[in-house]
C-alpha cells in the first residue's frame, strides 16, 4: 500500500512550478502505473502535459492540478505535520487521490480515473485541453476535484472575470484646453463601475469588484496620454452579462481588454448527509463541464496554500482517502445514467 507521507515528501521535493510541471508528471505517471493503471501524457504544449490514467471505462473521475505557484520550497515533516511547496494544494490531494484510487482497484472496481492537469494557478489552461479532448473510453459522470477544503464538501464558488481598462487621451500642457485627459477619463468609468450592482445570487450573494492597480500620466502638469486599471470581479452572473454591464460604461476613449480567466459561477454537488460550504477561491472545475458534476473536496487549509509555511496534517490525508474512497463508491451506485 502507497505510504502517504513519504510519497508526498518525494513529490513535494520535486519542483512543478506552473510551466514546470513535467518532472513532477512523469513521477506521478511512474507511481499510477505501478499501482495497474493505464497512463496517457495529453500534450498541452510542449514538454507540459495533462496526466491521464484509467484501469476500464472511468465514470467517477478524481481530479487535481500539477503545478504550484512559487517559490519553490522543500519538504519538512515534524510531530504529524508535512511542510512543503504543494502539501496541501495540491500534491497532497494528488497522494490522497492516488491511495484512494488503489484501494478501490484492489477491491475490484476499475470504473475510476485520474486527471491531472497543468496551469490550474494560472489561466487553468490544462482543464480547458481536457475538457475539449475528452474522448472514449472516457464517460465521468461525476468529477471530484481536489482542493485544501479543511475536509468539507464545497457546495460551490463564485466566477471569475479578470479583464484591464485601458484610457486613451491626447497629451498636453496641463494650462492648455487640450485633451483628453486619458486619467481622467479612467476615472470617471470606473467610479461607474464601483457603483454599479453586480447580480445577487441565491447561493454565492452579491458580485464583488476590486480594482487592484491603476497607472497612468507622467508628471501632474501633463495631461496624461494613457492610463490603465485592472479590474477583477468575483461574479454570480455569466460572462456575457458582465461584459456587457461592463461595456455599457466605457465611453469612446476607454476601452476593455479580457485579460485572465473568465467563468460562471459553479455549484458543485454536495454528498447526502456532508456539511458544505461555499468558497471564494477558484478551481478548474468551471472549465471542465464535459466531465460531470463536479465535486469539490480534500484535506487541509486554503489558509495555508500560497502561503511560506504550507503545509497538511498526515492524520487528514488519512481521514481524506477514506472519504474519497466512500464517496466515489457510493457514485458508481447511483446508477449509469449521467
Amino acid at each position: 500500500m502507497l505510504d502517504l507521507t513519504q510519497t508526498l515528501v518525494d513529490f513535494i521535493e520535486i519542483p512543478s512550478i506552473t510551466g514546470t510541471e513535467e518532472d513532477y508528471g512523469d513521477a506521478l505517471a511512474r507511481e499510477l502505473v505501478k499501482r495497474g493503471f493505464q497512463v496517457e501524457r495529453q500534450e498541452v504544449e510542449p514538454s507540459r502535459f495533462n496526466l491521464l490514467a484509467r484501469a476500464g471505462a472511468p465514470e467517477v473521475v478524481f481530479c487535481t492540478h500539477l503545478d504550484t505557484v512559487p517559490p519553490f520550497f522543500g519538504s519538512k515533516v515534524a510531530n504529524g505535520t508535512i511542510h512543503g511547496r504543494g502539501s496541501c494544494d495540491a500534491k497532497g490531494q494528488a497522494v490522497a487521490m492516488l491511495a484512494a484510487g488503489e484501494r478501490m482497484l484492489q477491491a475490484g472496481e476499475d470504473r475510476i480515473g485520474f486527471l491531472f492537469t497543468v496551469g490550474e494557478e494560472e489561466t487553468s489552461d490544462g482543464a480547458k485541453v481536457a475538457n475539449a479532448k475528452l474522448a472514449e473510453p472516457w464517460r465521468p459522470r461525476y468529477t471530484i476535484v481536489g482542493e485544501p477544503t479543511d475536509g468539507m464538501f464545497i457546495r460551490g464558488h463564485k466566477g471569475l472575470f479578470h479583464a484591464k481598462l485601458h484610457a486613451h487621451g491626447v497629451a498636453g500642457h496641463s494650462s492648455q484646453k487640450v485633451g483628453p485627459s486619458a486619467v481622467h477619463e479612467l476615472i470617471r468609468v470606473t467610479a461607474k463601475l464601483l457603483d454599479q450592482k453586480w447580480g445577487e445570487h441565491p447561493v454565492f450573494g452579491p458580485g464583488t469588484v476590486n480594482l487592484g492597480t491603476m497607472v497612468g500620466g507622467v508628471a501632474a502638469n501633463v495631461v496624461a496620454d494613457k492610463a490603465e486599471a485592472s479590474f477583477l470581479l468575483r461574479a454570480v452572473e455569466s460572462p456575457d452579462v458582465v461584459e456587457a454591464r461592463i461595456r455599457e460604461h466605457l465611453g469612446e476613449h476607454v476601452e476593455l481588454e479580457i485579460t485572465g480567466n473568465v467563468y460562471g459561477p459553479l455549484e458543485c454537488h454536495v454528498p447526502e448527509g456532508e456539511e458544505s460550504k461555499i468558497v471564494a477561491f477558484g478551481t478548474d472545475a468551471p472549465h471542465m463541464p464535459a466531465w460531470g458534476t463536479p465535486l469539490l473536496f480534500g484535506a487541509g487549509s486554503i489558509l495555508d496554500a500560497h502561503t511560506d509555511h504550507e503545509k497538511i496534517e498526515v492524520h487528514e490525508l488519512e481521514d481524506c482517502v477514506g472519504r474519497l474512497t466512500k464517496t466515489a463508491s457510493d457514485l458508481l451506485a447511483r446508477g449509469t445514467a449521467r
